[in-house]
């Protein structure tokens, strides 16, 4: 089946229609999500969705643009979350450069990134990892921090060079819409270059729809336009790319058949 390993499905641009949001996926052969917290009330929120729904798992943490809040009182309601076995992932942490400019901003980010890595750890739960314009800093506390589950590198957005260094690390590298954008060459070029047991397709729905929805809401029911673009960059037939990536999130995020 199609799968989504990293979508927000309790997102306002969803509200009150989820379940419609599910059934139109589901239609086009969208068979398993990932829905992901990036605070924690969000973290709580896909938790109970996720426990209403039987093909849904969830990921819980605290997002590098959401540490307002972030206290040690604050992991510890995540961790108590991270119990449940609908959880699959502590995420999505990590690293955001792009609106952080000072020096102390981006200190507390890599506390809190480390924070939850050893949190992951202590769980035995692997990391869905958000790094924008951080790729560096992320790959040196990723190889300074040991994962015992590894992870995935959601929406890889670095060079082909810098995959190489994750991958020495054993991660997967989530793509979505934009590698169906016309001039992406980078992404394009890491899809061709990620291999086929490291890949995963996402869409960060509500966000980056893929051609030809650009400008309207992605959902997950567009998986099968980004799964089809990773074939033809890969020159494998669809189904080909389609089993690795279910077997790839099920090996990833211990979901069984």
């Amino acid at each position: 089946m199609f799968l989504d390993s990293h979508c927000h499905l309790t997102d306002k641009a969803f509200v009150g229609r989820t379940d419609q949001v599910l059934s139109d996926a589901q239609q086009e052969g969208v068979g398993l999500f990932l829905t992901i917290g990036w605070d924690l009330p969000s973290s709580q929120e896909v938790l109970a969705f996720s426990q209403k729904h039987g093909n849904v798992y969830c990921a819980v943490g605290l997002h590098p643009e959401n540490l307002e809040m972030a206290s040690a009182q604050t992991l510890n309601q995540i961790r108590q979350l991270a119990k449940d076995p609908k959880v699959k992932a502590i995420g999505e942490i990590g690293l955001d450069y792009h609106w952080y400019k000072e020096t102390k901003d981006r200190e507390n980010q890599k506390r809190w990134f480390i924070a939850q890595i050893d949190l992951a750890n202590e769980l035995n739960l692997p990391i869905s990892i958000h790094a924008r314009e951080a790729l560096g800093d992320t790959l040196a506390i990723l190889q300074e921090h040991p994962l015992k589950r590894g992870g995935v590198l959601h929406c890889y957005s670095g060079s082909a060079e810098m995959l190489i260094e994750f991958a020495k690390l054993g991660f997967y590298f989530g793509f979505d819409g934009p590698i169906t954008y016309k001039n992406a060459i980078e992404p394009k070029k890491c899809v061709e270059l990620c291999p086929l047991d490291r890949l995963l397709s996402e869409t960060d729905s509500p966000y980056l729809p893929p051609t030809p929805h650009r400008g309207e809401t992605n959902e997950p029911k567009f998986v099968p336009l980004i799964v089809a673009q990773m074939a033809e960059i890969k020159h494998l037939p669809i189904e080909i790319v389609k089993v690795a990536i279910e077997g790839n999130f099920r090996k990833l995020f211990s979901v069984e058949q």
